[in-house]
């Protein structure tokens, strides 16, 4: 038994990207990059002794209102976004189970021919049977970010940790993309994050996360074995708490 099976069965949640499942530049779906993700999904959780749910964002299909460009209003736009997190949800969702573990796609919005409807019950009976619950639809309402989602859903389902992977190591006090100076931030607060507004989480996300005690941890998507570190408490990238 390693290690990470000896510790106490946690309920985690993790939040992803839509641009997890692209190269740089690309749109859409790569299928490498999905295939990839999917089976370090797939061993992290056959390896490790949690009940694993996961929020995925649809930046790679698309991305509200930037991509609106004014002539599509903000909520028909918030919309569409919704929508392309199912896409990536289903995408996923088959994914991981080629790799061999069960998975349920759980929406905000119905969409009976395809995915269940959310449902607190369900999806923690899920989980209990051994299953990867993916919730989609983000919150079922515009103006809010799949960020929220996440922040919700792991608040309804009582999750212990919100894992973040994101595309640099954790959260910085400015951009490392555009700060070479830029210093990684280990550990921080829910209200110094806020206070500081750093960059990494929306601000009514780390509210909600603040509000219900629920640490999130930050790290870095694209470093191999760090999905598998996160689910199994390693102290990777930044804590919020």
């Amino acid at each position: 038994m390693t290690p990470c099976q000896q510790t106490k069965k946690k309920r985690i949640l993790l939040k992803l990207s839509g641009e997890a499942l692209i190269n740089e530049g690309q749109r859409g779906i790569n299928p490498q990059a999905l295939k990839e993700i999917a089976v370090e999904i797939a061993d992290a959780y056959k390896h490790s002794h949690c009940e694993l749910t996961i929020v995925i964002g649809g930046g790679n299909i698309w991305r509200g209102v930037r991509d609106g460009g004014g002539v599509i209003d903000r909520v028909n736009s918030d919309n569409m976004g919704m929508l392309a997190t199912v896409i990536n949800a289903i995408a996923l969702q088959s994914a991981i189970e080629d790799a061999g573990v069960p998975t349920r796609v759980l929406t905000s919005i119905n969409i009976y021919q395809l995915t269940e409807p959310f449902v607190r019950r369900k999806a923690v009976r899920h989980l209990e049977k051994g299953r990867i619950v993916i919730f989609a639809g983000g919150t079922g309402n515009p103006y809010f970010t799949t960020d929220s989602a996440a922040a919700l859903r792991a608040s309804e389902i009582n999750a212990n940790v919100l894992l973040k992977a994101t595309q640099v190591d954790g959260v910085y006090d400015s951009d490392p993309r555009k700060n070479p100076e830029a210093k990684l931030i280990h550990k921080i607060s829910y209200a110094d994050a806020i206070a500081k507004q750093l960059q990494f989480m929306d601000t009514a996300a780390l509210a909600l996360c603040m509000e219900n005690k629920l640490p999130i941890q930050v790290f870095n998507l694209h470093k191999k074995g760090n999905i598998k570190k996160a689910l199994c408490g390693e102290e990777i990238g930044t804590v919020i708490y």
